[in-house]
């Protein structure tokens, strides 16, 4: 949540929720979550404040009265920026979402992009970029690597010696303008993997369909939950032979292939993924179940892919 969307526009309110955060942090949330009530009698159209009294009461143990505050969010952002259908899929309010809104991935990396290689990297222990980088490089060197999800670069850095030609993909322009900073692509576009529009930017003018011998999403598709879409893309983007390479939070054995987490990320079951594979014409290489990074101070697991394309 940046600075803009935190504020209400009002001294006093946002004094409150000073207050309340600190309570919050302290261990206090149900006095945070009475500060928040305080602030949205003063303005009750403040979205983010509604989100924060949804977020105080959930952790003060008040579920029903989370609930109430999420779709009051819901209510007032209709883009989905603050991600309540999330918040509510949780709670056992809503549906779980096919994919998080758009407008909420892209706004969290964006926010992100400044500090996300210090946090990933320097403190929750990222291990993705490399871990794949291992599973491909056996068949290295590639004329021309696509990297969906392509964040800041870091698996980019990996590949980038021993591909031609290298491209990356982000719904997140902040993310991108960092990835740039590295001098590595040859080529960045924005696309949102959730959504048929995307291949307007991958299949642009001078960026023919079959082109690239390696398409790599790292640490991408847990932003998404079904993965129908980025596995077509990725069978578009392949000539015959190529390999597609891709991380996933390990689901176990998810009902629906897929599920929603505390921490807003999908997980996906490795029955649901290979299925996918299978159905989009790729043939399964390799698999890996790993720790990709740390989260709350515990180890998040999942599974690494590769496969050939086939069909």
């Amino acid at each position: 949540m940046t600075p803009l969307q935190f504020s209400s526009g009002d001294v006093i309110a946002d004094r409150r929720a000073d207050y309340a955060r600190m309570l919050a942090e302290a261990g206090d949330p149900a006095a945070a979550a009475e500060l928040i009530e305080q602030a949205l009698e003063i303005v009750p159209g403040w979205t983010a404040g509604w989100f924060l009294l949804g977020d105080y009461r959930d952790k003060a143990g008040l579920p029903a009265a989370a609930v109430e505050a999420f779709r009051q969010v819901a209510e007032q952002d209709r883009s989905g920026l603050f991600g309540a259908d999330l918040k509510l899929a949780l709670l056992g309010a809503a549906p779980t979402p096919d994919a998080p809104p758009s407008a909420y991935v892209e706004g969290l990396f964006d926010d992100y992009a400044d500090r996300f290689e210090t946090a990933l990297v320097e403190k929750l222990n990222y291990s993705v970029p490399q871990k794949l980088h291992a599973m491909v490089a056996p068949h290295a060197p590639f004329d021309l690597a696509v990297d969906l999800g392509c964040g800041t670069g870091l698996f980019g850095v990996e590949v980038a010696a021993v591909t031609g030609r290298l491209e990356g993909f982000d719904l997140s322009a902040n993310m991108l303008a960092k990835a740039d900073e590295k001098g590595i692509y040859h080529h960045l576009g924005q696309a949102d993997l959730s959504v048929p529009e995307a291949a307007g930017s991958l299949f642009a003018e001078g960026l023919p369909r079959g082109r690239a011998d390696l398409v790599c999403a790292a640490d991408v598709l847990m932003y998404l939950g079904r993965l129908d879409m980025p596995f077509v893309l990725a069978r578009d983007l392949l000539k015959p032979g190529g390999l597609f390479a891709f991380s996933v939070e390990d689901g176990g054995a998810a009902a629906e292939g897929f599920c929603l987490q505390p921490s807003l990320r999908y997980a996906h079951s490795q029955d649901y993924v290979r299925g996918l594979l299978s159905g989009s014409g790729f043939t399964l290489l390799d698999l890996m179940k790993t720790d990709i990074r740390m989260d709350a101070g515990k180890p998040v697991f999942g599974i690494l892919f590769l496969a050939r394309l086939t069909a």
